[in-house]
């Protein structure tokens, strides 16, 4: 190989720097000390000149390329001032502004074909211009072209976001009706088994299993102790035995007319029963919405009276006595009738017989009783064999 030649390329083998070395052309060669020995003879394959690798004063002293004279200059280095004096970064340039570019303001950093513009330059706004009434606008400055729809004056940009992967089988299913309500069911499955298990309460940590079986029971308890005291009982009755039927008063005497009639053959009298409640059984005082009344002969089983109370209050642990006014009215196909017949021989005036006693007329009753606070209507009934009748007809009577 060429000595010169290997010389040009790189300086890392020592010796003798040609010219053309353009790193180190400005700097002398080292100089050897005299009186060194050669440490081998196998360096001389590049020269006769040329340092051993071996030589301690190299080795010390590399004049290889990994040194600071082998590269191009990199201009002063300024020395560390320890002294103190002007704070670098009060002087330090303003920083870079980003959003610059984007908002139209700030300097142009680039200078390239000659424009040298450092500051914001507005964008001319359209100005309204009606070609045929609306919906075009004219640019201020001059354009080229055909008139053009006009844009709003105040334009928002906005970053639209990148893209997102495209959405997984599973991911879409997710999203479904159907797997929602699957894990609703999951979902509420798994709290019912840890509630069975006591790890956790219906309300957080409220109502485990074990509370809420006791609070259940106690409930029950107390609402069975409540409704004990509260629900009303149904009353018994009774019919006073010396005077079943008496004449009714003012004024529902005025409101059914007194008459026995042949042909056509019927009745009508205004009268009342006294009947004693039993409300020993209630706690509370027993209301009565209203207690309807039916009275039928007991030997042809034909209805020959009705009534009610209406709303009334009697009270707990007594024996109250309750007032029933009946409206008898019955009609017949003619005199014959044996209903007929029994009501009006009960009826006849005392004179008209020997001992002065009349027949007693015979009947059954019915109450149907509507009471607050129980369900439904209750009905009790009573027969009655020897009453006497309210009214007394006179001696010329039908």
């Amino acid at each position: 190989m060429d000595y010169d030649r290997k010389s040009a390329v790189s300086s890392f083998y020592g010796g003798r720097r040609s010219s053309v070395d353009a790193l180190n052309n400005d700097f002398p060669p080292p100089t050897r000390p005299e009186g060194r020995a050669r440490a081998d003879s196998a360096s001389s394959f590049y020269g006769a000149n040329r340092a051993s690798r071996a030589d301690p004063y190299d080795a010390a002293n590399p004049t290889a390329g990994y040194n600071r004279t082998s590269y191009f200059d990199a201009g002063k280095t300024a020395p560390v001032n320890f002294k103190g004096g002007v704070d670098e970064e009060s002087q330090a340039e303003p920083a870079w502004d980003v959003y610059a570019d984007f908002n139209n303001a700030g300097p142009r950093y680039s200078t390239a074909f000659g424009i040298t513009d450092d500051g914001y330059r507005q964008v001319p706004s359209p100005t309204p211009y009606s070609h045929d009434g609306a919906g075009y606008a004219k640019l201020s400055t001059q354009t080229v072209g055909a008139e053009e729809p006009s844009t709003p004056g105040n334009v928002e940009m906005v970053t639209v976001p990148a893209l997102g992967p495209e959405w997984k089988a599973d991911e879409l299913r997710g999203m479904s009706k159907k797997a929602k309500r699957e894990e609703k069911i999951e979902a509420a499955a798994t709290k019912w088994k840890q509630w069975n298990r006591g790890e956790r309460g219906l309300c957080g940590k409220y109502f485990t299993r074990k509370f809420t079986a006791w609070f259940i029971f106690f409930l029950c308890a107390a609402i069975a102790i409540v409704l004990a005291f509260t629900i009303p009982r149904v009353p018994g009755f009774n019919v006073n035995g010396s005077e079943p039927l008496s004449a009714a008063t003012s004024p529902f005497n005025t409101t059914v007319p007194t008459q026995f009639s042949r042909a056509p053959a019927n009745f009508s009298f205004p009268a009342e029963m006294k009947l004693q409640a039993d409300t020993g059984s209630n706690f509370l005082p027993l209301t009565f919405n209203n207690i309807e009344g039916t009275v039928f002969d007991l030997q042809t089983s034909r209805q020959v009276a009705t009534g009610e109370t209406g709303k009334l209050t009697v009270p707990a642990k007594d024996f109250p006595i309750i007032t029933l006014p009946l409206n008898f009215t019955y009609v017949a196909t003619n005199d014959s009738d044996t209903t007929w017949n029994n009501w009006y021989n009960g009826c006849k005036n005392k004179a008209i017989f020997v001992d002065g006693k009349r027949p007693a007329v015979q009947f059954r009753l019915v109450l149907d009783m509507h009471i607050a606070g129980l369900i439904g209507t209750k009905s009790a009934s009573t027969v009655v064999n020897d009453a006497a009748c309210p009214i007394e007809l006179p001696q010329n009577s039908v």
